[in-house]
C-alpha cells in the first residue's frame, strides 16, 4: 500500500473511532437514546430510566440538571446494582406546571417516596448531588426505614450552619451574592441572565465556558432553579436532632475546589451524623462527580464495597421487570449545573 494511502486510511480509521467515542460518551449509540420511562405520583410527572441488577439504588441529580447527569457513573454502578436515575418534579423532560410558592427539598423528598412504592424498591441506597443531595437526606431523615445507604455530594443544607462561627457571614455571603441576584434576574424575565448569576456563583466564568451543547442542556433545566429561586422555602433547616440518629452508612463527598458553604456544611454533616465517612475528590469543584468522574466513581465503589452492599439480591431484582418496557438505558452526558 503507498506510504500516503496507508496514512489516510490510518487517519479515517482514527475519525471512525472517534466518531463512535464520542456517540457512546453521549449516549446515542443504539438502544441508549430511548425516551425514559414516566410515572405519575403525587400529581406530577417522574421521568426516569433503569438498568441493571442488585439492590435498587437511585441516583439524585443536582439543581440545573437531570436524568442524564450520571453517565459518568452509570456504567461502573449498574454493574452492580439496580440502578434508577430520575428526573425531579420540575427538570427536564417533565412538563409539570409551577404551582407551589413553597418548593422545597421536603417536596421533593415527599415526591421520592411516592417514586420508590410506586415502583416498589423497597429499601434503596441513595446517592445525591447538590439539590439532589437535599433531597435524599431530607427523606432518609423522615423515613429511616426506606434507605440502605446515603451518599450525598455537597448537599445545601445551608441553614445548619447559621449558629456556627463564621457561619451565618458565609450564609449571608451567599444569599446576598448568588441567591437574592438570581432570584432578581427571574422577576424581571431575564432567564439565561438568572442561570449565568447561578452558574458562576459555583465558580466563577463557569458559564461563559460552557460548550453550546451543555449551555442548551442548561437551558432546558430553568424551571427547577426559578422554582426554587421564587420559593419561600428553598433551603429548608432539616432537624439535627433526627440526623443523630441515622443508623445507615453515610458518604459525605466534598469537591476540594467547591466553594466555601459547602465546605463548612459538609464539615457540619460529618460532625453530626454518627459515623459518617468522607471523600475529598481532587481536582474538582461543586461538580465533582462530572469534574472528576474517576476519582468519584472509585470514592462511592470504596465506600459501598467497604459495607457490602452491592450483590446480595439479585435474585429479588432479576424477578422485578423493568418498568420503562424498554429494557436497559443509558443516560446522555451532558454538562448542566
Amino acid at each position: 500500500m503507498p506510504l500516503n494511502r496507508k496514512r489516510y486510511t490510518i487517519r479515517r480509521m482514527k475519525v471512525i473511532l472517534v466518531s463512535l467515542l464520542l456517540l457512546i460518551v453521549s449516549g446515542e449509540a443504539a438502544g441508549q437514546s430511548l425516551p425514559p420511562a414516566k410515572v405519575r405520583v403525587n400529581g406530577v410527572e417522574l421521568s426516569y430510566i433503569e438498568a441493571g441488577q442488585g439492590d435498587p439504588l437511585i441516583l439524585l441529580h443536582g439543581g440545573a440538571s437531570d436524568y442524564r447527569a450520571w453517565a459518568p457513573q452509570w456504567d461502573a454502578l449498574a454493574r452492580k446494582f439496580h440502578l434508577i436515575s430520575y428526573s425531579r418534579r420540575y427538570n427536564y423532560p417533565n412538563r409539570n406546571a409551577l404551582t407551589v410558592q413553597n418548593h422545597s427539598a421536603s417536596i421533593e423528598a415527599e415526591d421520592l417516596v411516592a417514586l420508590i412504592r410506586k415502583l416498589k424498591l423497597g429499601r434503596v441506597h441513595l446517592v445525591g448531588h447538590s439539590y439532589g443531595a437535599f433531597t435524599a437526606l431530607a427523606l432518609a431523615l423522615e423515613h429511616p426505614e426506606m434507605v440502605r445507604s446515603l451518599v450525598l455530594a455537597e448537599p445545601p443544607v445551608h441553614q445548619w450552619i447559621r449558629g456556627l462561627p463564621d457561619g451565618e457571614p458565609a450564609y449571608q455571603e451567599f444569599i446576598a451574592n448568588i441567591w437574592e441576584p438570581v432570584g432578581d434576574a427571574f422577576k424581571n424575565g431575564s432567564e439565561q441572565q438568572a442561570m449565568k448569576l447561578f452558574v458562576d456563583g459555583l465558580g466563577p466564568g463557569r458559564f461563559d465556558n460552557l460548550a453550546p451543547e451543555a449551555r442548551a442542556i442548561l437551558m432546558q433545566n430553568v424551571a427547577p432553579i426559578q422554582a426554587l429561586a421564587l420559593s419561600s422555602d428553598p433551603f429548608p433547616n432539616l432537624s439535627k436532632d433526627k440526623a443523630r440518629k441515622l443508623n445507615i452508612p453515610v458518604l459525605i463527598v466534598t469537591g476540594a475546589n467547591t466553594i466555601k458553604i459547602h465546605r463548612m456544611v459538609n464539615e457540619e454533616l460529618v460532625r453530626v451524623i454518627p459515623g459518617a465517612e468522607k471523600a475529598m475528590i481532587l481536582n474538582a469543584g461543586h461538580a465533582s462527580p462530572r469534574e472528576n468522574p474517576q476519582a468519584f466513581n472509585e470514592a462511592l465503589l470504596k465506600f459501598f464495597a467497604a459495607h457490602a452492599v452491592n450483590t446480595e439480591n439479585r435474585e429479588r431484582s432479576s424477578k422485578s421487570a423493568r418498568r420503562s418496557g424498554t429494557g436497559a438505558h443509558h443516560p446522555e452526558n451532558h454538562g448542566g449545573a
